[in-house]
């Protein structure tokens, strides 16, 4: 089994999936790809704020470490172990000021390109 460390918190059966194309510095993803949806595993170093934006419905749980996450006007914190879901076309944006990694499941198959 693969040494996970908080420098390379999933092990290499993640990271050897294929990366998302992903526009933000500091934000890389690897897809596990369905035939109707994406699970992204994301690596969110601090990059302070994600705009507000709005896609597909998404549900995500952090893995390690923490984020402010505004989902429909309502803002919290999430921690290890707490999980969102954010409906279809539902404005959200978040920010990072530590290191975080997530795992969120998009009820689209293409959600993120390939990089």
């Amino acid at each position: 089994m693969d040494k996970v460390t908080k420098k390379d918190f999933f092990p290499d059966l993640i990271r050897n999936l294929p990366e998302a194309d992903i526009s933000f510095e500091g934000i890389q993803g690897w897809i596990s790809q369905g035939e109707e949806h994406q699970i992204v595993f994301f690596d969110i170093e601090p990059v302070g704020v994600v705009p507000k934006h709005s896609h597909c419905a998404q549900w995500g749980t952090v893995l390690e470490g923490e984020m402010q996450f505004t989902i429909a006007g309502v803002t919290k914190i999430y921690k290890k172990g707490d999980s969102y879901f954010i409906p279809e076309g539902v404005v959200h944006s978040a920010s990072f000021t530590k290191r975080t990694w997530v795992m969120d499941f998009f009820a689209d198959k293409a959600r993120y390109k390939l990089k």
